[in-house]
């Protein structure tokens, strides 16, 4: 019997503590809880202030034994200690070594990527459940397509085609650790051909390479018009930030479902920036916007001036904030059958910290409570679809996210 149902891995942090208080407010009673990280003095303030008396452990990332030792006490761990490609290999590779089912908040590429190639038949030898990305990166986007999918499935309307995600509403802030892991990215690929070849490719998270089909180009910050979407939607649609992360998570569950939602299943995400006049040159701007801060990170005089203003890793936004943020995440589709169909994500909170704590805490409890209900696998390097699937759906709708689909046209008439 393992000493600890779930560890929380870097509780002192600013989302590791935002994911320890939610777990404190929204546990079953007799859950067993730890608190880990480097400083015994940090987590026991952790500790009193959330008024808890769970045990503490001290490890340090980089230090093999304590992970092994970490992720051998817990039936799962969660960690919220980024970047992941600096801090969370070893901590991933011990939980799939050990058969402990592992849950973060990734949006690296090239960090999923290698855990994928030192883990995933590791993890299916030992039952382990591997499952980055349990945040806003990449849950409503995995979570949203999973519901569309079994919508159309139910209704008989054939597979999913071009589908879109777009953002609707958003409101919150910008996470330091996300921009810290952007840096750590460029950084990665400069002078390296074959990473930056990974980093490009919309199947850089595919099981198989060979075995995705054909479907052309897909570009991942374009601009796109709403009616090309949507017949309903108005206006220019923007390129989303996160598209170039999501999207490779989206495509790696269909490939682990064996291309489930379709072979001809075409991904995209993009973001509303309103229906007026301007909306097209405002969708050009937020596009140059995002170039410009790649490539301004990239250049180290322009970094050093960018490194001045943008969030810091552990920085984040007041409670009055975090409160009051939200988002809404619209996606479409199109199937075989020429039906449309719709599914919403929507959620209060602010995306990157509110809202990501409660859907991280809710993956946590999931594979450490909902053993019964989580999707049929033998383990392995997983997405929130394939890992967690309805016992996190459900989970969600319970907490109060929203999360619903619905048919808008079917030329068929059968449903």
């Amino acid at each position: 019997m393992r000493d600890h149902d779930i560890v929380v891995y870097g509780a002192t942090g600013f989302v590791g503590a935002l994911l320890a208080e939610y777990l404190a407010g929204h546990s079953p009673d007799g859950l067993r809880i730890a608190l880990a990280g480097r400083s015994a003095d940090r987590l026991g303030a952790v500790r009193r202030r959330l008024g808890v008396d769970w045990p503490v452990i001290v490890a340090d990332a980089n230090d093999p034994d304590a992970m092994a030792g970490l992720a051998s006490s817990a039936r799962v761990v969660v960690t919220t200690v980024g970047p992941y490609a600096k801090y969370g290999r070893t901590l991933a590779h011990a939980c799939a070594a050990a058969g402990t089912d592992y849950a973060d908040l990734t949006g690296e590429v090239l960090f999923v990527r290698r855990s994928i190639d030192e883990n995933h038949e590791l993890a299916r030898s030992t039952g382990a459940r591997i499952v980055h990305s349990c945040g806003f990166d990449s849950i409503p986007s995995d979570l949203g397509v999973h519901v569309l999918h079994q919508r159309v499935s139910a209704d008989g309307a054939g597979k999913l085609t071009d589908t879109t995600l777009v953002v609707t509403s958003l409101r919150g802030g910008f996470s330091g650790g996300t921009i810290d892991s952007m840096r750590h990215q460029l950084d990665a690929v400069r002078g390296d051909h074959d990473l930056r070849r990974i980093a490009a490719s919309p199947y850089s998270l595919s099981p198989d390479r060979a075995a995705e089909p054909d479907l052309g180009r897909q570009p991942d910050h374009g601009s796109l018009r709403g009616a090309d979407v949507d017949p309903a939607l108005r206006g220019t649609l923007a390129p989303f930030v996160m598209a170039s992360y999501n999207t490779r998570i989206v495509r790696r569950s269909n490939a682990l479902r064996h291309f489930a939602y379709g072979r001809s299943f075409r991904y995209r995400e993009a973001m509303s920036v309103g229906t007026s006049p301007l909306s097209p040159l405002i969708a050009a701007g937020t596009k140059a916007g995002l170039a410009a801060l790649v490539a301004g990170l990239s250049l180290p005089p322009t970094r050093f001036v960018l490194d001045r203003v943008l969030p810091k890793p552990g920085e984040g936004p007041s409670e009055r904030t975090r409160r009051e943020g939200h988002f809404t995440i619209d996606i479409y589709t199109r199937t075989t059958t020429g039906a449309r169909y719709t599914a919403r994500f929507r959620a209060q909170g602010d995306p990157g910290y509110a809202a990501t704590a409660l859907m991280l805490g809710e993956a946590a409890l999931a594979l450490a409570v909902d053993r019964e209900t989580l999707p049929a696998t033998e383990g392995g390097v997983l997405t929130p679809a394939t890992g967690l699937g309805d016992a996190l759906v459900d989970r969600l709708r319970t907490a109060g996210v929203e999360i619903t689909s619905r048919i808008l046209s079917d030329p068929s008439g059968k449903n």
